[in-house]
């Protein structure tokens, strides 16, 4: 769960958006609406197409025009929970705000917008979201409460019953989050002066209200096959990295995983338009790109391009010295891939590479598209390729049909594995899933017992990688820290490095940062920079 705010900025006044740019052709379908209020020192005028109109049908003079005075000085605060996509989203979120005129709500500062950008991997990051959503509700009386992500998209109606939440968008809707965002302050300033006004219809998409005159409550959200809405993101927030999305969606449909219902199918933009975002991120000044998405290998399922391709474009954007990929599934992780990384400009010798189970037995439960030999068989390849690749792994512990042989099976081959670190969580029952009917259940407390080793074992690896390193030299990318205290950065491999207020310099922010590696810091999560060389 992260905290985040985008770095955001006033922008013009009115703005006139063709809404073929804006919304894409899965436009909003809607009334004009024109409402006026002083409470929100607001004016929002909307020329939505007409209704039964899709936006294809709707003449080309007809223009989308949002008065910015609506959103000019108002104060928004995010928070965003789950994975590397999300974050990417919610800076998208941030800087959609920005062009409006919105700016971030200081740290214990009241908000007039919050944002919620959900997780659904587990139960219990559903508990964390509703956590979340009451906490934003009670710190920032009276503001208008957003809730997006995939909690949002598979649970909306019952989050938008949530007191003190305004709107629910799902995986179609958020891209047109300004838009939402005005017709329910012209409506909710309608309700609250006894003024008439009109609901905008998204298609099939649900709005429902439950009469309580200090919150909207709508939620609006399409069936999963109708999600087909790309949302671009390329931000970096409050970050040194950019966070790249390059596809969103999945099409494995794993038994134990929502995520598909929650996303929809695999979808992506063309490799021209992420090369042109990678281009405006070093423009920017951006120095290291982590290209996210929900199943990244998957790349081309839209443009009928390759993942690899993208990767080879990529790596001749000028100026940006490193790239990242946050996840690959074993089976398309393809051995030419690995082979390019291991030569290339500026991907950079790390992996994420998600194994879910060692046991073929539950691997074929999980309906995962590998077996242990072929995770193998890449794992050992990449460092063949790359002694010093940092190789982390995704472990779910405790699902359906995992017996103690099973487990016993798994940890013996991630302790044989040259991986640097795992990523341990413990299986969760998910609503609707198939995984359900599977019999065989571990319990709570097995699961603990399961999780505790594998953790102790991701710390013996990880610590055993770090400590190669002692005594070398390497280039750190720092990120910025409050003044007096620690920075932090990483090497091209992955360990994170501790940059002591003596040595550490503002101006060190965002750049590439030569140093020698020293022991481990006080709780051994890092390596102390021992000496500053050079700066580059």
């Amino acid at each position: 769960m992260r905290e985040t705010t985008a770095g955001l900025r006033s922008s013009g006044f009115f703005r006139f958006i063709d809404p073929k740019v804006f919304l894409g052709e899965n436009a909003l379908k809607g009334q004009k609406l024109l409402a006026q209020g002083n409470t929100l020192g607001m004016k929002a005028i909307i020329n939505a197409p007409c209704k039964g109109k899709s936006l294809k049908e709707t003449k080309e003079k007809d223009k989308y025009m949002i008065d910015s005075s609506a959103f000019q000085g108002k104060k928004a605060a995010y928070y965003t929970l789950g994975c590397k996509l999300n974050f990417s989203e919610t800076s998208t979120f941030g800087k959609m705000l920005e062009d409006m005129g919105v700016i971030t709500a200081k740290r214990g500062e009241k908000a007039d917008i919050c944002l919620i950008n959900t997780c659904s991997v587990t139960e219990v990051a559903d508990h964390k979201c509703r956590q979340a959503i009451h906490r934003m509700v009670r710190n920032n009386p009276g503001a208008f409460v957003i809730v997006t992500g995939c909690y949002a998209q598979l649970e909306s109606e019952n989050v938008s019953k949530i007191e003190g939440v305004d709107l629910v968008l799902g995986a179609n809707e958020k891209a047109h989050l300004i838009q939402y965002l005005s017709n329910a302050w012209a409506q909710k300033f309608a309700q609250e002066n006894g003024l008439a006004a009109q609901t905008p219809q998204n298609g099939d998409a649900e709005s429902s209200q439950n009469g309580d005159a200090a919150s909207l409550h709508q939620h609006y959200s399409v069936k999963t096959k109708e999600i087909k809405t790309f949302q671009p993101s390329c931000s970096r927030g409050n970050r040194t990295r950019y966070f790249l999305k390059v596809q969103d969606g999945c099409n494995y449909y794993c038994t134990y995983c929502t995520i598909p219902f929650a996303r929809g199918n695999s979808r992506n933009p063309s490799i021209q338009s992420l090369v042109a975002q990678c281009e405006q991120a070093a423009a920017e000044g951006g120095k290291e790109i982590v290209i996210t998405g929900v199943n990244i290998g998957d790349f081309g399922q839209t443009t009928h391009e390759r993942f690899i391709d993208l990767v080879k474009a990529m790596d001749q954007v000028e100026g940006i010295k490193r790239y990242r990929i946050s996840s690959l599934e074993p089976d398309l992780c393809d051995d030419d891939l690995i082979e390019y990384c291991a030569q290339s400009r500026a991907f950079m010798p790390h992996f994420h590479i998600p194994l879910q189970s060692g046991s073929d037995e539950v691997l074929k439960l999980m309906h995962r598209r590998y077996d242990k030999a072929l995770f193998a068989h890449k794992v050992n390849l990449i460092k063949e390729k790359m002694p010093d690749a940092f190789i982390g792994v995704d472990v779910m512990v405790g699902c359906r049909g995992e017996t103690p042989e099973c487990f016993e099976e798994c940890y013996e081959f991630l302790k044989s594995l040259p991986v640097t670190q795992l990523h341990v969580f413990p299986y969760s029952e998910r609503p609707g899933t198939a995984a359900l009917k599977i019999p065989y259940v571990v319990d709570e407390k097995e699961k603990k017992k399961r999780s505790k080793r594998l953790l102790e074992l991701s710390d013996q690896k990880t610590q055993e990688f770090y400590a190669q390193y002692i005594g070398t030299e390497a280039e750190v990318l720092f990120e910025k820290a409050p003044r007096g205290k620690a920075m932090h950065g990483f090497t091209k491999n992955y360990i994170r490095v501790e940059l002591s207020p003596a040595l550490a310099k503002e101006e060190y922010d965002n750049q590439l940062i030569k140093v020698r590696l020293g022991d481990f810091n006080h709780d051994k999560t890092a390596l102390k920079a021992e000496l500053e060389v050079k700066g580059s």
